[in-house]
């Protein structure tokens, strides 16, 4: 009987682990590799196509014993697969018939007469009607769960110094059925959320029900990186934005100019007639996918669809990128998405054997609703999503709804993980990377943060050698309340400086935040048009250690604010606050603030003091944070910013010195131009009613340092021009390599070509000019003309590097006007 038993149980394991998986390469008879080649398990429609280097890997639930390859020109070929698993695996094409019409066809195709490309024009046509489109009402649950894994784990890896004690980490290691590489879970997050819509309406709201967290639930940097990394795309749409780089969707009307289409089959799928179109780049090292896709013949819906992005992409960072996305079938005229799969190759290397990290998000859509009746009332109203009780699920919620099971190796992560946070070698590890991402330094017992590190060492012409330390309270991401400060110290001017600020949530779902603080420090004000009320806020221009000419023109600044922000609708923001502040100069002799005072001795007056109530409105459509608390972390770049602020001076309160008014606006609004790369714009416009020092007037921003500082003119030097009265407009476009990538000698360089156009306009009353006669500066404004600049830049080269050069339109006869400068930056961008 116990035999009996144990060889029930053996038949069952295999058949539960039932699996093939096979990789190679696919060459031909002179060895040179085969691109883009059909690779699919005999008699099914599961397969894949190589890559650039013909390599491949193909992996399966079932049993399959035989492995076809073919290649228009070349005889199919079939390969007996001896084992279940079988990799390196060498496919040699000769030149012949095809045996069967299931093959991939290289080099160009045909735009006209393609029966691909006519089948894609009614995936156009029909795409605005299919899906949840067809419906006025509908909803539906949603699982979500992202992980990340270490891959490409080796013995090598195993035996290095890096995981001596942590050998146990190892012990169930399990291969990606996308690349076939062995990995290690390091993180999970899932989430379960109910969705509603109303097409008549245009209104949806998602309802979070529960969210868990393993391994670095607490951790700001982290998690922010891991909900910025993925972003919702649509394969309709004509571009799909993955990592801040926009790919050209292969279902996108301008597609036809960018890929080869090829159909190259049709068979049923779910009793559905299917068209398979298979698709590849046309040209390299542009932002491309390969894969195929299989389209239904008479709703022209996407049934499924693989997306790989090409190996010679120009995107920094990642080696591979692979989408999956499969569709219901609802009735003969509705396809619904099922399941969404997005799996990326993080790495510094795209070389084969390299080592990385990957990033998946697995999204899991079930028991659709349509037309059940929903008042407008319910869409608008939207329960708390950062409710404790979301983040405290139990086990049994998590049963009940995960759409899809947690396989082995993510059952087991929460545990791996409970148990890597106790062991010191990984705590440090930990703590170094959180380090480099947050530039702070956590002190859990404490409860402190020790920071920013990156703001440690500083100069300028006044203080000299600057050095800086600084600490906030840190309990976890979603703290009520902050305390953070700092302290610097000057080794010319033997001067200690200090800030100090506090802030408060005292409403979570208003957003009501009161705060206040006080700064004593030395300042570069020269270098925006609207005056800093962050006590905490420094420029990099205020300590750059590397300056073309003189930065002597600096102010010792002494802010008090105190201020009440609200939300009151999501992502507008209202800030009613006030500041005292006081300015002199930090280097009189170079650098005057003086100004006409009848009531100072000598008619001359050399510091400022001012008081003034500043209210600011603040709308940025499309921002998404993450967290609840008193900061909140934003976790993506693409939207826009109008900013409203007016301030009101009041003079004799607190001994301030000057009664005026000021309004400004500005506007910033980043622009994806799909294939074309992105485009950021600002556009400022400023206006000062009343008499005002040198010290309260707005300076058009220049910028003396060697970096690229978005906004600021580089080719100004700091205060060449003074307004009350000013219009200005940035523009700066990335085309993201799409002109280098064209130019054979370039290509493989990946660089990324950078254009940069900018201008100001702006008057200064005689008034202003009279009040500031005292000042050793002159005071010009640029009213005769609009000042403009231009810029051509490279960046992406080593992956980190930018460099500008700065060209100076007009006003070159101006006295040591700058008519070129270089200007860089450093940064890790994708």
């Amino acid at each position: 009987m116990k035999r009996l038993f144990l060889c029930l149980f053996l038949i069952q394991a295999i058949f539960l682990e039932a699996q093939t998986k096979v990789s190679g390469t696919v060459v031909d008879e002179a060895g040179s590799p085969v691109a883009f080649a059909n690779v699919l398990f005999k008699n099914t429609t599961e397969g894949t196509t190589t890559n650039e280097d013909g390599r491949f890997y193909l992996e399966s639930d079932e049993n399959y014993s035989v492995l076809s390859v073919s290649f228009v020109g070349y005889t199919q070929s079939e390969i007996t697969l001896k084992q279940r698993v079988t990799y390196n695996l060498r496919v040699v094409l000769l030149e012949g018939e095809q045996l069967d019409e299931v093959v991939v066809y290289v080099g160009k195709q045909s735009k006209k007469n393609n029966p691909a490309i006519d089948i894609l024009k009614k995936i156009w046509a029909n795409k605005q009607v299919n899906g949840l489109r067809k419906f006025r009402k509908y909803e539906y649950d949603k699982y979500e769960k992202i992980e990340f894994d270490l891959n490409t784990i080796d013995s090598a890896l195993m035996k290095s110094r890096m995981f001596k004690g942590l050998e146990f980490v190892f012990a169930d290691l399990d291969t990606s059925r996308i690349t076939g590489k062995t990995y290690l879970p390091l993180f999970l997050n899932e989430t379960f959320s109910q969705v509603y819509g109303d097409n008549e309406l245009d209104l949806e709201k998602e309802e979070v029900r529960g969210s868990k967290n393993s391994g670095f639930s607490n951790n700001q940097a982290i998690i922010g990186f891991v909900d910025d990394l993925y972003s919702d795309y649509n394969i309709y749409d004509n571009y799909i934005k993955l990592v801040d780089k926009s790919f050209t969707s292969p279902l996108s009307r301008t597609g036809i100019n960018t890929y080869n289409y090829v159909l190259a089959d049709s068979a049923f799928i779910d009793n559905k007639w299917c068209y398979h179109i298979i698709y590849y780049p046309r040209r390299k090292n542009e932002l491309t996918f390969k894969g195929d896709f299989w389209v239904n013949d008479s709703t022209y819906a996407v049934k499924k669809i693989d997306l790989e992005v090409t190996k010679s992409a120009n995107i920094n960072w990642v080696k591979e990128i692979y989408i999956q996305q499969e569709f219901e079938v609802v009735n003969d005229s509705v396809f619904l998405l099922k399941r969404d799969y997005l799996m990326s190759d993080f790495s510094f290397s795209k070389k084969e054997k390299s080592k990385g990290v990957y990033g998946k998000r697995t999204t899991v859509y079930d028991n659709y609703e349509f037309d059940k009746p929903r008042t407008q009332e319910f869409y608008k109203k939207v329960s708390d999503p950062f409710d404790p009780a979301i983040f405290q699920r139990d086990s049994v919620f998590w049963e009940n709804r995960r759409l899809e099971s947690l396989n082995k190796d993510e059952q087991g992560i929460y545990q791996l993980l409970d148990t890597l946070k106790t062991v010191p070698k990984f705590k440090t590890y930990y703590n170094l990377v959180s380090i480099l991402g947050s530039g702070y330094v956590e002190i859990d017992e404490w409860n402190l943060d020790i920071g920013d590190i990156y703001s440690t060492f500083g100069f300028n012409d006044a203080e000299g050698i600057r050095l800086r330390g600084g600490a906030r309270t840190y309990f976890d991401q979603n703290d009520p309340w902050r305390l953070e400060g700092y302290l610097a110290y000057g080794f010319d001017d033997k001067k200690f400086k200090h800030g100090f600020s506090a802030k408060w949530l005292l409403d979570r779902k208003s957003r009501l935040i009161i705060s206040g603080g006080n700064r004593r420090d030395i300042e570069q004000l020269g270098i925006n048009l609207t005056a800093t009320t962050d006590v905490l806020g420094r420029s990099v221009a205020s300590s750059a250690v590397f300056t073309v000419g003189n930065n002597n023109r600096l102010t010792n600044i002494n802010l008090s604010t105190i201020a009440l922000e609200a939300e009151p609708l999501t992502n507008f923001r209202v800030r009613f606050g006030g500041s005292l502040r006081t300015l002199s100069s930090a280097l009189p002799e170079a650098f005057s603030l003086d100004y006409v005072d009848p009531g100072s001795a000598g008619g001359i007056a050399s510091e400022v003091k001012q008081f003034d109530l500043i209210t600011t409105l603040i709308y940025t459509p499309g921002k998404r944070t993450i967290g609840y608390g008193v900061e909140r972390r934003d976790i993506n770049e693409n939207y826009s910013t109008l900013l409203l602020n007016y301030t009101q001076g009041l003079d004799g309160f607190l001994e301030s010195d000057f009664n005026y008014e000021k309004i400004q606006f500005s506007y910033t609004q980043p622009w994806q131009l799909g294939g074309f790369g992105r485009l950021l714009s600002t556009v400022e416009v400023g206006k000062t009613f009343g008499a005002l020092p040198l010290g309260l007037l707005n300076v058009v921003p220049g910028n003396q340092t060697l970096f690229s500082i978005y906004n600021t003119f580089p080719n100004l030097d700091f205060y060449e021009f003074v307004t009350d009265t000013y219009v200005s407009a940035h523009f700066e476009h990335n085309f993201n390599g799409r002109l280098f990538s064209r130019i054979p000698l370039l290509r493989k360089l990946n660089l990324r070509e950078i254009v940069g156009l900018r201008g100001v306009w702006g008057e200064l009353s005689d008034e202003n000019i009279a009040l500031n006669a005292p000042t050793n500066i002159p005071l010009i404004a640029p009213d005769e003309q609009i000042y403009w600049e231009y810029s051509l830049g490279v960046g992406n080269i080593f992956k980190i590097f930018r460099i500008d050069f700065n060209f100076r339109g007009n006003y070159l006869d101006a006295p040591d006007a700058r008519p070129f400068s270089v200007t860089g930056t450093f940064g890790f961008n994708f």
